[in-house]
């Protein structure tokens, strides 16, 4: 089952074809979740490692909530089951859905194994968010189970441990794990991630669904661009945006476009470094680090930028280039998996490789107002189709599929004996 949530080119301008059979209407969120509780699916949980009010929450903690809080509207009982945070709340109700934030850091993978493993009466169905660490969960989760995998880790072991913990983390996600995830139901954000997960974790294609992550429809069009040229990039402060290139690509382009401003929004433990660079380049005049702003300023950034930029080494996606592009705002991003399917390169924004390639590129941009505007104007078009609700039903089914395999399997047995 693959859907990813995108329309093909001839529904952006003229709608379907005239002698196209018409489609029965998609079920609603309210729908499915309601032939999930007849079919036995009225509790989820949701395990992960972070949730959306952690200091270090992105865009996986986004994706979940996204989901968590649409099921939980449409009937469905969700808890969400992650980590401790200093300061915060162990239990909270968020948009309809319960967060338990229990145990560390680290702590928190073998805590809910266990917890699973001993509870007397489980939730009817599971859904693992792996980040990186995996839960394990087939070890000790028996009912109908997905899980959410946006991308591969691969080198970001080495960017944010030492060299032995790095080694351990890369082994559990390459070896340890991917033999006991192989019949799993995995889902993932772009075809170009599941590329990679079946490539790199050798899990079968056909247990990987792809789902488009979907854009608030808070992002729209509207505002008023920049007078000057403005470069936007949103993200966490953290080796894997690879914000240190961004600001060494955005040096190159200043010189070219004297009048360049830039601002990178997010926070993380990079903060003290980036700026260092900054003002070792001389950019500090005209690159901002604001920190975290609300979605209402979010929105009015991406309104006035007139690029955004990503120069991540690995994305499931790229959230931030299609909300920039729900308010016609084209991008320039690295050419990753997770990119290749958020940009379509020389039609919503260009995709490039290194720091001159890259530099090149954000430039072309900004000096081109024509090739600016078409982009950002095919940018805006392509996103239409990217909603929250479709993800949260394309997720769900996925969820039900997984009930019925499960009886099917049971009655295979049942009629064998």
């Amino acid at each position: 089952m693959t859907g990813t949530g995108l329309v093909s080119s001839e529904f952006f301008e003229d709608g379907p074809h005239a002698d196209a059979e018409p489609e029965a209407p998609e079920p609603t969120c309210k729908e499915l979740a309601q032939n999930a509780i007849d079919s036995g699916i009225r509790r989820i949980d949701i395990v992960a490692w972070r949730d959306l009010d952690d200091p270090e929450a992105g865009g996986s903690e986004l994706h979940s909530h996204e989901i968590a809080s649409r099921w939980a509207e449409a009937g469905l009982e969700v808890t969400f089951r992650t980590s401790a945070v200093p300061g915060m709340p162990e239990q909270i109700e968020r948009c309809g859905y319960r967060v338990v934030r229990r145990h560390g850091r680290y702590a928190v993978f073998p805590a809910v194994a266990y917890a699973g493993l001993q509870s007397a009466s489980p939730s009817d169905a599971l859904v693992e968010v792996w980040n990186g660490m995996p839960f394990f969960s087939p070890l000790w989760f028996r009912g109908p189970r997905m899980v959410f995998l946006h991308h591969v880790h691969a080198e970001m072991w080495r960017m944010v441990l030492p060299g032995w913990l790095a080694s351990i983390g890369a082994s559990i996600e390459s070896v340890a794990a991917p033999p006991l995830y192989r019949n799993s139901a995995i889902v993932t954000l772009s075809e170009s991630s599941k590329k990679e997960i079946v490539s790199m974790l050798r899990v079968p294609a056909s247990n990987v669904t792809v789902v488009a992550p979907g854009v608030d429809a808070g992002f729209h069009v509207g505002g008023t661009r920049s007078d000057e040229p403005l470069v936007l990039a949103v993200g966490r402060l953290v080796p894997v945006k690879r914000f240190d290139i961004l600001i060494e690509a955005l040096a190159l382009v200043k010189r070219e476009i004297p009048q360049l401003r830039a601002v990178i929004i997010g926070e993380g433990y990079e903060r003290n470094r980036l700026e260092s660079l900054s003002r070792k380049l001389g950019a500090s005049s005209w690159l901002s680090l604001p920190g975290r702003v609300e979605q209402k300023d979010m929105r009015s950034w991406y309104q006035r930028a007139w690029v955004v930029a990503s120069t991540s080494l690995r994305e499931g996606w790229g959230m931030t280039l299609t909300e920039a592009a729900a308010c016609k705002t084209p991008a320039v991003a690295t050419r990753i998996a997770g990119h290749l399917d958020a940009v379509v390169d020389g039609e919503t924004g260009l995709l490039a490789d290194g720091t001159h390639e890259f530099a090149a590129a954000t430039a072309k941009l900004l000096k081109d107002d024509a090739l600016r505007k078409r982009l950002g104007r095919d940018a805006h078009r392509r996103v239409r189709a990217l909603t929250w609700d479709q993800t949260a039903r394309s997720t769900l089914a996925v969820l039900i599929e997984q009930r019925a395999r499960r009886e099917r399997a049971w009655r295979r047995i049942r009629s064998a004996s």
